[in-house]
């Protein structure tokens, strides 16, 4: 185990699937920092809505940026472990409804950053329909949208070889149960009172890829 990097716990995926209510989870059951999505936030300063971000390119552009910057700046301000309820996922909306994503394909920042999510834990959620909903900031809650975006943070993971675990199951009880025995595989266990058992750290590229049936042959690691 490499006990240089202190663990991080990365929710990945489309929107409306659930992404913030798992790492709202893990963060009261394991006592972690969390850093929630940072678009709500940049939305609001840039005093924009969700009409305009769909129909001016440039607009979106300007924001997708400003999210893939606010993240950074986010989980640069935690030295110690964290919970993400999302990580690149907004260069999945950046490549879908602007224009700007070669501009940060071509930012050093962007294969430095992928290269730090390669060394945390990565929970992929996959979507159901059952989960859509409208919540003001997400570019679409239409099925076929989340599916597109679903696709594309797959494309991600895959692209940069970001080791992750696929969520498929819809309820929450198996969903806790496989970050549990995840987390337990690295020696994290739940908040005893109000210490933190932490007797070790995630080790980089901890976990296999998806062997094509859904399977895993271990554990892994790392929107809008």
């Amino acid at each position: 185990m490499n006990q240089n990097r202190p663990l991080r716990v990365y929710l990945v995926g489309a929107h409306s699937t659930g992404k913030t209510t798992l790492a709202r989870w893990v963060r009261d059951r394991y006592g972690l920092p969390m850093i929630s999505e940072v678009a709500r936030g940049v939305l609001a300063e840039m005093e924009a809505k969700l009409d305009s971000l769909r129909a001016d390119l440039d607009l979106v552009g300007r924001y997708q940026r400003e999210v893939f910057e606010r993240q950074l700046e986010a989980e640069a301000q935690h030295s110690g472990p964290f919970v993400s309820d999302r990580a690149f996922c907004n260069l999945a909306y950046a490549a879908h409804h602007s224009g700007v994503l070669p501009e940060i394909a071509a930012d050093p920042r962007l294969r430095s950053y992928m290269d730090s999510v390669r060394h945390g834990i990565v929970f992929f959620l996959r979507p159901h329909r059952e989960l859509l909903s409208e919540d003001g900031v997400r570019a679409g809650v239409a099925w076929d949208e989340v599916v597109r975006i679903d696709g594309m943070v797959k494309l991600l993971l895959e692209l940069f070889a970001v080791p992750y675990l696929p969520v498929e199951s819809l309820a929450m009880q198996e969903r806790v149960r496989l970050v549990e025995n995840v987390l337990s595989l690295v020696g994290v266990h739940p908040v005893d009172g109000t210490a933190c058992h932490w007797k070790a750290r995630a080790e980089p590229g901890f976990g296999a890829r998806s062997n094509g049936n859904g399977a895993r042959n271990g554990a892994g690691a790392n929107g809008h």
